[in-house]
């Protein structure tokens, strides 16, 4: 599966560290803005050994076509900025290139996009695309059907810089139907990313708790997407359309 990968800041380099690790993958270039690391090895900037030749590429150096034309891959994926999408996405859906997005947020004139995009190609976006955290927002919503009655309370930890609410959180919200004030926000060194969810029962109470130990979490969440995605039929995907084929006890 050969994949091509938009961001190369903190998120990108743990992405990329995991795509680099895997037998399932071949890591065929970075995108990024700026100059810096142009034409380097991701393999080896990373210190690890592999026989992949992914090369750092600024975006200015390629048109969308010259790029895949020059470099082809069967997916991308997106730890860039929102406006990396409208750089490459006609080129990549034209070519039915998998294109997987974790951008924190989009207008809606951005998803519209995108869900024009999935017509011709598989399109999956997903703010937070770490495993974990869309199996617990699956899990709560399981747990409220349960128990509409049960008082609900969301709490948010992250870096002591991070200055708005997770995103991650107002969709937890937004899925349980609370609102931003039902948001408890900790902000404490450097966290790199606490959610729970507290049930309220009247004589019991249940904890769903997620945390991200490392920002690889995000990567295998987008190589889990990826492998998900590639022999689905076109369309517009999140994350919770692959796992809730998981929750089907057999």
């Amino acid at each position: 599966m050969r994949v091509g990968l938009f961001g190369f800041g903190r998120a990108g380099k743990a992405v990329a560290t995991v795509l680099l690790q895997s037998e399932e993958a071949d890591l065929c270039w970075v995108i990024r803005k700026t100059t810096n690391l142009q034409h380097r090895s991701v393999p080896e900037f990373l210190g690890i050994t592999d026989d992949s030749q992914g090369l750092i590429f600024t975006k200015d150096e390629y048109t969308p076509a010259e790029l895949f034309d020059a470099h082809p891959v069967d997916a991308i994926i997106d730890f860039s900025s929102d406006d990396a999408i409208h750089y490459y996405g006609d080129e990549a859906a034209k070519r039915g290139i998998c294109i997987v997005t974790a951008i924190s947020s989009y207008t809606e004139t951005t998803v519209d996009y995108l869900k024009t995009l999935s017509k011709k190609t598989r399109v999956l976006w997903s703010p937070n695309i770490t495993i974990g955290i869309n199996f617990l927002i699956l899990a709560a919503k399981i747990l409220k059907t349960i128990a509409p009655y049960t008082d609900i309370a969301l709490i948010e930890e992250h870096f002591r810089n991070k200055k708005e609410i997770s995103g991650t959180a107002i969709k937890i919200s937004q899925t349980l139907c609370l609102s931003d004030t039902d948001i408890k926000s900790i902000r404490a060194g450097g966290i790199i990313g606490r959610h729970e969810i507290i049930f309220g029962f009247p004589h019991q109470t249940v904890r769903l708790i997620h945390e991200s130990i490392s920002r690889e979490a995000f990567g295998n969440g987008a190589l889990f997407a990826t492998k998900s995605l590639i022999d689905r039929k076109n369309g517009f995907y999140n994350m919770e359309d692959l796992l809730i084929p998981y929750f089907t006890l057999k």
